[in-house]
């Protein structure tokens, strides 16, 4: 027993409290207003009611009325390299962002790691007494990071945000989407069913956020940064507002082209003399045969009618998802905010030529290097931006939407890749409203003018890091400058894909090299030249006339590039930059373990069995009446589930979605212990790469159902739909069931999944003596 203490102890602390002063943070210049940031995805300038196009946008139409609307303001014609622009200030291939995160290939542009040399909006705004939120997409944490245990350094919340709320990845389905809160992965509020959308939700949740800081720091300003998912793909939306926009897109979209075009030039978007380019511009030996558009006047009535109905699901999409940020700007006005919040309400990069010439029912297979089929298309018209699609309109309304320019997101030297909407509100400190600025402007330039309006310097040292100056500049001279006044902006490279141009006091360099073909022989590439600011659409080569003004900017360009870390150049196909083997934080294996219990494991870390033969063992314990999910990965656009349904075990693998599902079941099971699977013996790549070979589902050591089956030689998923144990995420893999389906009536002590060539009799052998040990 310890000894009793005896005696006193006398504490006075007043002459240390007396001499005690509280650590006082830093805070916000006087007067700072809020800020935020709206960032849609995918979206030409021609789309949206400000510019003239027939989405009606009552939000964005309300805020441009009493705003500025920008007519040259440019991206780097894809996702994550425009969003790290968002958040540094610097350029793309600074950023390490030279590529979306799932196509990154280790070279200092492409590292998929913004460095330390770069700190982020958030960082700095944070640092100076604002409160920070990110709300929606992310697409710019590392691939092998995006995950439970992953780490967590290059997440919003290490990248200067105080909350988060959204989902990381370059796309994710808007019924059932793969939701993460600050740095854990959480399951939707509620179902489609109960009226769940992902705007909606994005909405209720930036509001939440906002109030609450207020509630509690009243005195502090705040930076919010809403990235909904909208207009990428998959296009979805409430019927209501697919159905308002009934027969608006009949007439095609090359007699979009024509009439927006007016429209633009009307309301002073464009010059009268604005040129429009062809609608197929790149010549046959360099152009990419996904990229083709089919002239409207060659459609059949099937198409024509499928087409326009793909559109209309588009436009529903956009408005809906308006008509949320809209109770957003509601709520800042009813709460006295709306005066004092500096809003740019913009979008990424180009409208998205990624749904083929025919469109598609699912986008994944684009990124899959597969063909899409008039047929099935044409057999879910019915349901197009429902929960049973994953879709995205064809090419021609990608150059629709992006008219006057040449082409469409991914091609960075022309700007319909580049030029997109942009609306900029703030009544105490714009006085004027409803104008036109055409000052050419880039998304560098963002930051920029952040911390100009802000009254906040971008420190030269941050964290004990040397910090590189910022690659943009602000915009805020233009804010009380002639519609038509100088631009500050001087020079612009831009590079994606394998595509490149350059931009310096107002003309244009453009190399003709399309994307993602595998062409290679940059050295070959013929240069366009442009003169800007006298032809706005870029329709007219002058590369002839102008031989020294085009060998100036070609000379810009590599000087660029140079400073910027873009070479090497990369255009190999979409399927092939996505599936590349890259770097993992954990040591590579043939063999995983996963256990019940857990959440879903994102793809990007969970085992690969795409274009290889695999196994799949589950151990488990069997009641009477036991049914469930016992492993799932993907969805019904993409993905494959071993199950128990009706006292039998299925296994279904959903090749991108095409019906049937290729389904494998057994009889009836029995109660007690057993190792359940299923294995896949690949034979040889199908037409456009697939695997073909032979499943052959196993109860015990008995094949118990086999035949031919073809697997997905890239992803599930471009994000999102992870690896599950036990139950079945967001949206099902199989139609035969609902999510979660858990497995219930026994135990499950785990699965098994190997990629390597051992036998799988000798793989369920270990699996039994593990079972047995159990």
């Amino acid at each position: 027993m310890a000894a009793e203490f005896k005696g006193t102890i006398k504490l006075d602390v007043r002459d240390s409290v007396a001499d005690w002063a509280p650590y006082e943070r830093p805070k916000a210049p006087e007067g700072a207003p809020n800020v935020l940031v709206i960032l849609y995805d995918d979206t030409g300038m021609a789309s949206w009611s400000p510019y003239g196009g027939r989405i009606n946008m009552p939000t964005l139409d309300r805020l441009a009325q009493n705003g500025l609307t920008y007519t040259q303001w440019h991206t780097t014609a894809l996702c994550s390299p425009t969003r790290s622009t968002f958040l540094t200030g610097r350029n793309h291939h600074v950023n390490g962002m030279g590529n979306i995160m799932e196509g990154t290939n280790g070279f200092p542009g492409l590292s998929g790691h913004i460095p330390e040399s770069c700190a982020t909006i958030g960082h700095v705004l944070q640092k100076n007494g604002y409160s920070t939120f990110w709300i929606g997409k992310n697409h710019n944490v590392p691939e092998e990071d995006i995950s439970t245990g992953g780490s967590k350094e290059q997440w919003p919340l290490a990248m200067g945000f105080d909350r988060f709320y959204g989902f990381i990845g370059g796309e994710t389905n808007q019924w059932y989407p793969d939701l993460v809160e600050d740095n854990h992965f959480i399951e939707p509020p509620y179902t489609p069913e109960k009226g769940y959308h992902l705007s909606k939700d994005l909405a209720d949740q930036t509001i939440r956020l906002i109030r609450d800081q207020n509630a509690s720091n009243p005195s502090k300003p705040w930076y919010t940064w809403f990235n909904p998912g909208a207009n990428h793909a998959p296009h979805h939306a409430p019927k209501e507002y697919i159905d308002k926009y009934k027969g608006v897109f009949d007439d095609g979209y090359d007699a979009y082209r024509e009439w927006v075009l007016a429209r633009m030039v009307e309301r002073g978007i464009l010059p009268a003399d604005t040129v429009l380019t062809p609608i197929n511009p790149m010549p046959e030996d360099q152009a990419n045969a996904a990229d083709y558009v089919k002239p409207w006047d060659t459609l059949s009535d099937d198409e024509k009618r499928l087409f326009a109905r793909m559109a209309e699901v588009f436009a529903g999409f956009s408005e809906y998802t308006d008509t949320q940020i809209g109770r957003i700007i509601d709520y800042l006005e009813d709460s006295g905010q709306l005066d004092n919040t500096l809003i740019f309400y913009c979008a990424d990069n180009g409208a998205s030529g990624e749904g083929s010439p025919d469109g598609s029912v699912n986008e994944n297979k684009f990124f899959n290097g597969f063909p899409d089929d008039l047929k099935e298309n044409l057999d879910k018209i019915g349901v197009l931006g429902g929960p049973e699609t994953y879709n995205h309109y064809p090419t021609g309304w990608a150059t629709a939407f992006s008219t006057p320019f040449q082409m469409f997101k991914r091609y960075s030297q022309f700007s319909g890749g580049t030029c997109d909407p942009m609306v900029i509100h703030w009544p105490a400190g714009i006085t004027a409203k409803g104008e036109i600025r055409h000052q050419y402007h880039h998304s560098t330039d963002i930051v920029a003018t952040v911390l100009d309006v802000t009254g906040i310097d971008m420190p030269t040292t941050f964290r004990g890091v040397e910090q590189r100056p910022l690659d943009g500049v602000s915009m805020k001279y233009s804010f009380d400058a002639a519609p038509d006044g100088p631009t500050e902006k001087k020079v612009q490279y831009y590079a994606m894909l394998g595509t490149r141009g350059i931009w310096k006091d107002g003309w244009k360099a453009a190399a003709i090299h399309a994307p993602l073909t595998g062409h290679g022989r940059f050295d070959e590439d013929r240069w366009e030249l442009y003169h800007v600011d006298a032809d706005r659409s870029e329709s007219k080569d002058l590369a002839a006339e102008h031989p020294e003004k085009l060998q100036e900017l070609i000379d810009a360009w590599f000087e660029e590039a140079d400073k910027n870390n873009v070479l090497p150049l990369d255009d190999r196909s979409a399927r092939d930059q996505l599936t590349i083997e890259r770097p993992q934080s954990e040591p590579p294996r043939t063999r995983y373990i996963y256990y019940p219990n857990t959440t879903s494991i994102a793809e990007s870390v969970a085992v690969n069995v795409r274009g290889r033969s695999y196994k799949i063992i589950a151990d488990v314990i069997l009641e009477e009446g036991a049914q469930g999910v016992l492993f799932a990965h993907g969805s019904r656009f993409g993905g494959h589930s071993l199950f128990i349904k009706d006292g039998r075990l299925n296994y279904v693998y959903n090749f991108l979605g095409i019906p049937p599902e290729q389904t494998f079941t057994s009889e009836a099971l029995t109660p007690g212990k057993h190792a359940l699977g299923v294995e896949f013996i690949r034979e040889s790549a199908g037409e456009h790469g697939e695997s073909i070979g032979t499943a052959k589902l196993y109860v015990d050591d008995q094949v118990v159902a086999e035949g031919p089956m073809r697997a997905q030689v890239g992803k599930f998923s471009l994000g999102g739909d992870g690896l599950c144990v036990g139950y079945d995420s967001a949206d099902p893999v199989s139609g035969q069931y609902a999510n979660p389906f858990p497995f219930t009536g026994g135990t499950l002590l785990g699965v098994g999944v190997d990629i390597s060539e051992e036998q799988y009799l000798d793989l369920e052998l270990e699996a039994l003596a593990a079972l047995a040990r159990e």
